[in-house]
C-alpha cells in the first residue's frame, strides 16, 4: 500500500490519497500524452513557474507578445474540411492570444454552489490555484490574461507557454496553467492543459472539432483512461506516480465570432448535471493599449 506525501495539509493528503486508493501506478516514460509539471507543496500561483525554470534551466519570459497557447492551429491535425471552416478568428486568437482581452460571467447551479464554496475554502483560497468565483456573477468581470513562456535559452524553443489569468479588480488568481498540445493513444490530437497542484497537478484533455458556423469546441468527454477528459496526477510519499481519470467531470468549450468580436462559453458537468457555466467576451486588444503597455 502507498501513501500520499505526509507533510502537507490534511484535506491535500487525503483527496492525494483518494487518487492513490482508486486510481492507477503509472510509469511516466510511457504515457508522454498525460505528463506534465508537478506544483510543490504550498501556495502555487505563479509560484511553480520560477521553480519550473530553476529546475529545468529555462529563461522566463512574462508579458510575452503576440503569444498562442498554441504555436499553430494545425497542431489539432483537423481535417482540411474542418479547417476551411474554422473562423480565422478563432484561429487568431489561439496563436495570438497574448493580443486579447478577455472578461466574462459565471452561473453556477445552485444544487452546487456549496461544492464551490467548499473548494475555494479548503484549497483555491489557499493555494492560489482553480479560484472559480463562488458567486453568480452576471455582468462581466475584467481579467488579466497573461502568457508566460518558459525557453530552452541554447536552442531558444519554447518549452512551455503558461496561460496566467486573474481578475483586475483583486488580483484574485483564477487559473494558471500550461497549455500544450497532445497526441492521445488513438492517435487523436487534443488540446492538454495542465494545472499544478500540490505534489500534482490537474490535467484537462480536450478534443477538438468545428461546428458547422466555424466555431471551435473542445470537449473533455471521454469513457476510459486515455481518452480525453479530466486526469488527477500526484506524486506519492516514495516518489511514485499516481493518476485518476474522473470520468464523471466534463468540460465543453464553444469558442465562435461574428463581425464584431469573439465569444466563447464552457460548461463544466458532473454526473451529466450542470455545475457552472463560464460565458467569455474575447476583443483584440487596440494598438494604443499595446503601445501603452
Amino acid at each position: 500500500m502507498r501513501y500520499a506525501y505526509p507533510d502537507q495539509k490534511f484535506q491535500d493528503w487525503f483527496t492525494q490519497q483518494w487518487v492513490i486508493l482508486w486510481g492507477r501506478r503509472i510509469e511516466p516514460e510511457s504515457l508522454p500524452w498525460l505528463m506534465g509539471p508537478f506544483g510543490n507543496v504550498g501556495s502555487i500561483s505563479d509560484n511553480f513557474i520560477k521553480r519550473l525554470a530553476e529546475d529545468e534551466d529555462l529563461v522566463i519570459e512574462r508579458n510575452v507578445k503576440s503569444q498562442g497557447l498554441i504555436p499553430s492551429i494545425k497542431k489539432l491535425n483537423l481535417s482540411d474540411e474542418e479547417l476551411a471552416r474554422l473562423s480565422e478568428k478563432v484561429i487568431d486568437f489561439y496563436e495570438q492570444t497574448s493580443s486579447y482581452d478577455l472578461n466574462f460571467s459565471v452561473k453556477w447551479n445552485p444544487f452546487f454552489k456549496l461544492f464551490g464554496r467548499l473548494l475555494a475554502v479548503l484549497f483555491s483560497n489557499r493555494i492560489m490555484q482553480l479560484g472559480i468565483p463562488t458567486k453568480n456573477a452576471d455582468s462581466a468581470k475584467n481579467i488579466n490574461s497573461e502568457i508566460i513562456t518558459l525557453t530552452d535559452p541554447k536552442s531558444g524553443a519554447i518549452k512551455y507557454t503558461v496561460w496566467y489569468r486573474s481578475f483586475k479588480s483583486t488580483g484574485q488568481v483564477i487559473y494558471s496553467g500550461i497549455y500544450t498540445t497532445c497526441i492521445l493513444p488513438s492517435g487523436e490530437s487534443c488540446i492538454k492543459a495542465i494545472f499544478p497542484l500540490p505534489r500534482g497537478s490537474a490535467t484537462v484533455i480536450m478534443s477538438p472539432s468545428v461546428g458547422p458556423d466555424g466555431e471551435l469546441r473542445l470537449d473533455s468527454s471521454g469513457k476510459r483512461f486515455g481518452d480525453a477528459g479530466f486526469y488527477f496526477l500526484l506524486n506519492d510519499s516514495k516518489g511514485g506516480y499516481w493518476s485518476q481519470y474522473v470520468k464523471s467531470f466534463r468540460d465543453l468549450l464553444v469558442v465562435n465570432s461574428n463581425d464584431e468580436n469573439i465569444s466563447a462559453v464552457q460548461v463544466l458537468t458532473l454526473w451529466r448535471m450542470r455545475v457552472l457555466r463560464f460565458n467569455y467576451k474575447i476583443d483584440r486588444k487596440s494598438e494604443n493599449k499595446e503601445i501603452e503597455k
